[in-house]
């Protein structure tokens, strides 16, 4: 373990990419191949393979609370130490380097440790089993113990560096390893392949979700069809739903994942209509909710989100559909780097025979801008969020955005709102405040309306962030009220009821736009507003459900 606390921390010190990878190759080559298969898993940052359902389940309480009574601290109020830091894992190395000697954990003591804590059924034994391991452990060896449990190593060493290192350590290619690390989800069986010349024996694992290709946002039609671009572009509506990826086999087993690679189990009426299409299959596609000949706004589909079991009523009154627009693989063979109009040929065969409760998306072939903004006029007419261009020879990257895929979207609206509060963000931005709470007017009150992360520079941020702590009425710790005197315009999708702002509503989507500083206080949007945009909002989805 020390070999791997000593490389983690030198790959924290550098940002060139090149000596992360030289570092994390060294790693490789000085350990034997199951301790180097070990390191690889966890410098992804998780306790075990991508493909296993299998979890730690330690909470952060658990944790902060095994921390302190590793240090002798139980009980004490660590909250300032954990603000210096932002993270959990360098908490504890600071409180036990003082008086903690070298501890004699190796990786693989670290991977019993992470496989007895998710084997533990009470949490009298994961409590007694980190206490175990915490206290003989060295402060690097905790340090690291508790960032793979949190599941963010925070020394920039994602997944892909991982994959480059391995290469570089075994003299394989980079693409090789990749596309072995896709199709097994498993980094250290992948390195064991590249160990013994062997990555060309990699399989995909049928239930083991692959990446999702996904659509870079473009501003106009006409920016679809520059120089140099494809002549002509599939167009498909942009859903408001979830994207899924089913996997089934051939006995009919069926497998929804999200984007995130979790299982979706909230909607069990899928499974029928999906298991009986022929075949071994693997589909790209959105969940949406659909009710006649139409899909309801995704606030409808929320009321069943999260559920663990879906009784025949709620099934009733929101319906769901699937909708296919790809097919990723199909009777043992991967289809990813077929042209998209072959694929879209072998999914048409797929969904030959109707089936209720799934659908092909439609698909229109466009060839100029004129036509695409017609198309995309028409998709936000019917009460969608735009459309998605893909040209006709792309093939599938899992997991990355590029030029094949783009989508154009329209806010709904935007409000001119003023900040209230502020909180400390996530990952690199856990030292300047960049998440946003802001208001809209009631007469003299200010109301919360929404939450927004997104829309300013790094730059900006930093230059807020000194801005509010000079301007801060109540310090909360994580968080900050301060006082109302930064108007931003902020844009969203759309709007729903909500019980968590005082406003009554919450926006999806939020965004930041632009800070304006030419508007007072006075001037931004009022609640009023806000209501007859949702108002707006539900006469255009009322239209759209009387229409079917």
């Amino acid at each position: 373990m020390r070999k791997f606390v000593e490389m983690a921390d030198a790959v924290a010190r550098t940002s060139k990419k090149t000596d992360k990878i030289r570092l994390i190759s060294e790693l490789f080559t000085s350990l034997e191949v199951p301790d180097a298969s070990r390191a690889a898993q966890f410098l992804t940052g998780r306790a075990f393979p991508q493909y296993e359902e299998r979890v730690v389940g330690v909470g952060g309480t658990s944790l902060a609370r095994a921390v302190a009574e590793a240090a002798g601290k139980a009980g004490e109020n660590l909250g300032k130490i954990y603000r210096k830091h932002g993270d959990l894992g360098d908490m504890a190395e600071e409180l036990l380097r003082e008086f903690r000697r070298p501890g004699d954990l190796t990786l693989q003591k670290v991977a019993g440790l992470f496989r007895d804590l998710s084997a533990a059924r009470t949490q009298l034994q994961k409590d007694e089993l980190l206490r175990q391991a915490l206290a003989s452990g060295s402060a690097g060896d905790v340090k690291y113990i508790v960032k793979i449990l949190t599941g963010d190593l925070r020394i920039g060493s994602k997944e892909s560096l991982v994959e480059e290192a391995i290469a570089k350590a075994f003299g394989r290619s980079a693409g090789a390893v990749r596309r072995a690390n896709m199709f097994l989800g498993d980094i250290g069986e992948t390195l064991k392949l590249a160990s013994e010349d062997k990555l060309d024996s990699a399989t995909l694992r049928l239930f083991h979700p692959l990446g999702f290709m996904l659509a870079s946002p473009v501003e106009t039609a006409a920016e679809l069809f520059t120089e140099g671009a494809a002549p002509a572009v599939y167009i498909e509506q942009k859903y408001d739903g979830i994207r899924a990826q089913v996997h089934k086999d051939a006995s009919g087993r069926v497998k929804i994942f999200s984007r995130t690679r979790d299982e979706v189990t909230e909607f069990p009426e899928l499974n029928k209509p999906l298991a009986a299409l022929p075949g071994e299959i693997i589909l790209d596609g959105e969940i949406l909710a659909w009710r006649g000949s139409q899909p309801l706004p995704f606030t409808e589909l929320q009321s069943r989100l999260g559920r663990k079991k879906v009784d025949f009523w709620l099934a009733q009154d929101i319906p769901v559909k699937f909708i296919a627009f790809d097919v990723l693989f199909e009777n043992g063979e991967l289809l990813l780097d077929l042209p998209l109009r072959e694929r879209k040929d072998r999914l048409r065969k797929i969904f030959a025979a109707h089936a209720e409760g799934i659908a092909l998306a439609g698909v229109k072939l466009c060839e100029t801008p004129e036509q695409t903004e017609v198309e995309f006029r028409a998709a936000l007419a019917a009460g969608h969020e735009g459309i998605v261009a893909k040209t006709t020879e792309s093939r599938y990257t899992p997991g990355r955005r590029g030029g094949s895929w783009m989508k154009l979207k329209e806010p709904f609206a935007t409000l001119d709102v003023v900040v209230t509060a502020v909180e400390y963000g996530h990952g690199k931005r856990y030292k300047v405040l960049s998440d946003f709470t802001f208001a809209v007017r009631d007469g003299q009150r200010l109301l919360n309306i929404g939450k927004a992360y997104s829309g300013l520079t790094d730059a900006e941020i930093a230059e807020y962030t000194k801005f509010f702590l000079e301007h801060t009425i109540e310090d909360q710790g994580f968080r900050r009220i301060v006082e109302p005197k930064l108007v931003i315009e902020v844009a969203f999708n759309n709007m729903q009821r909500s019980k968590r702002h005082e406003s009554g509503f919450a926006l999806r989507f939020p965004r930041i736009v632009r800070v304006r500083p030419d508007k007072l206080i006075s001037e931004i949007d009022t609640l009023a507003r806000a209501e007859e945009l949702f108002a707006k909002q539900s006469a255009v989805a009322a239209a759209s459900e009387g229409a079917t």
